[in-house]
């Protein structure tokens, strides 16, 4: 009679562990993607407690400190109607992780329904579906957001929805190719010779099962819009002034780079430091939550 030999610990735990304590497990161990993380919960904490966190009134005018440069009492230093800097990017924060946050919903909310009918129903209607979202991928994703906040008009609210129509898009497509994958698998031909309905094959067996690289491209495109904010914001098209915005403190600094170059290094820096953490996350995430993977 063979002995059966048991599994090593770190074996078993991985077998007995659900899927998603697997990737909290993979993702711990990539120290990169941990930075990524840290820096994204930095800017929330920034976002949340910018009342607190910020040292003065943000839209607070100051016509004796104009443009001073970084000191004991403005860190940052001031921009041209003396605002202080720091209290400036502490409040962008909000904005920019708004526009991220918002617009991605938005994406999704619009783009994983259809992509799901066009990936389970297919035939015709796969194909209307298919040539559509072709037609507006076929325009750059920054081109038409600035189109689209151009039609709607300025602010921070028709910001996010173009992002978010722009954007959505990437998600019919990516959500319609893993519903053609994961349809075809043996346990969806089991819950529909079962007698299962189709929406309950959709949203019991189907959905679940695409929402690991739907997280993924969701984080991916937070960074996107959180630059496509910035953007709308620099030509005019976001958050309006006064309200601080990265991209319309960096508008205005672009006129004062040679002499008060402190005005767009914090607002640059942070656009940077945002969208690189939400890239490492994402890519940290891929890692995590592909089955594949150890």
């Amino acid at each position: 009679m063979t002995a059966v030999l048991p599994l090593p610990p770190e074996v078993a735990a991985a077998t007995q562990a659900g899927p998603w304590r697997r990737a909290w497990r993979r993702l711990r161990q990539r120290r990169v993607t941990l930075f990524g993380l840290a820096l994204v919960l930095a800017f929330v904490v920034l976002a949340i407690f910018a009342p607190w966190i910020a040292p003065q009134d943000p839209v607070a005018t100051s016509w004796g400190a104009i443009r001073q440069a970084p000191s004991g009492e403005h860190w940052f230093g001031t921009d041209e109607i003396g605002r202080d800097v720091l209290s400036r990017v502490v409040w962008g924060t909000q904005a920019s992780l708004l526009a991220g946050a918002v617009s991605v919903s938005i994406s999704l909310l619009l783009g994983v329904p259809i992509g799901m009918v066009a990936g389970f129903l297919g035939g015709a209607v796969d194909a209307l579906i298919s040539r559509i979202t072709d037609a507006f991928l076929a325009c750059p994703f920054l081109i038409l957001a600035i189109a689209l906040a151009a039609f709607l008009g300025p602010s921070l609210t028709n910001a996010m929805i173009a992002i978010g129509v722009s954007a959505t898009p990437i998600f019919v497509r990516l959500t319609r190719a893993q519903v053609l994958n994961v349809k075809v698998e043996d346990y969806i031909e089991a819950a529909r010779a079962i007698g299962n309905p189709p929406w309950r094959i959709a949203l019991r067996h189907v959905l679940p099962n695409v929402i690991a690289p739907l997280i993924v491209q969701a984080t991916l495109a937070i960074a996107a819009a959180v630059i496509a904010e910035a953007s709308l914001s620099f030509l005019g098209l976001g958050q309006q002034p006064p309200a601080p915005s990265w991209g319309s403190m960096l508008n205005t600094a672009k006129n004062y780079v040679d002499n008060a170059p402190w005005m767009a290094v914090w607002p640059g820096v942070s656009i940077f430091l945002l969208v690189l953490g939400f890239n490492l996350l994402g890519d940290g995430l891929r890692d995590a939550l592909d089955p594949r993977q150890g």
